[in-house]
C-alpha cells in the first residue's frame, strides 16, 4: 500500500544498480528537505531510540497525516525523506496500516542500514503511529 511518491522511489532504485548510487540517492533526497527550524528541534520533537539526532513534527489536519523531519545526520534526514513519501498525505486512519519495514525491503534498504539505523527507523515510524493512533481514537 504505497504512495505514488513511494512507488517513484521504488522504480528509480530498480534502475540503480549499485548500494552506493541507492544510497547516495537516499542522502540526496535528505538534502533536498527544507531544515526543520530550530524552535521544533525540542525535547517534545525528538525521537529516542536513535543513534543521531532526529526530531520529527506531525501533524494531522482534516483526517489527513503529514510530518515534517530532520537530522543531524545525511543519510538519516534521507531515511525521514523516504518516510516521508509512505505517510505524508495519507489519510489519518491508513497510517497504521503502512508496513514502512517491508517497504523499506523493497528497496533493499533492511539489508544495508546497520543495525543502529534500523533501530531508529523502527523508532521514527512508532512515533508516526502512535501520533495518527492518537487523531484517530
Amino acid at each position: 500500500m504505497a504512495t505514488p511518491a513511494f512507488e517513484e522511489i521504488a522504480e528509480t532504485f530498480d534502475f540503480l544498480d549499485d548500494w552506493e548510487d541507492r544510497y547516495r540517492h537516499v542522502i540526496e533526497m535528505g538534502k533536498a528537505m527544507d531544515p526543520l527550524e530550530e524552535a521544533f528541534r525540542v525535547p517534545a520533537t525528538k525521537v529516542d531510540g536513535c543513534a543521531s539526532q532526529v526530531w520529527l513534527v506531525p501533524k494531522t489536519e482534516g483526517g489527513v497525516f503529514s510530518f515534517r523531519g530532520d537530522s543531524d545526520a545525511m543519510i538519516v534526514r534521507g531515511l525521514i525523506a523516504v518516510l516521508g513519501t509512505l505517510y505524508n498525505g495519507l489519510p489519518v486512519a491508513e497510517v497504521g496500516r503502512v508496513d514502512a519495514l517491508a517497504e523499506f525491503g523493497r528497496l533493499g534498504l533492511n539489508d544495508h542500514l546497520s543495525q543502529q539505523r534500523s533501530n531508529g527507523v523502527r523508532a521514527m515510524v512508532a512515533r508516526i503511529r502512535k501520533v495518527a493512533a492518537a487523531a484517530v481514537a
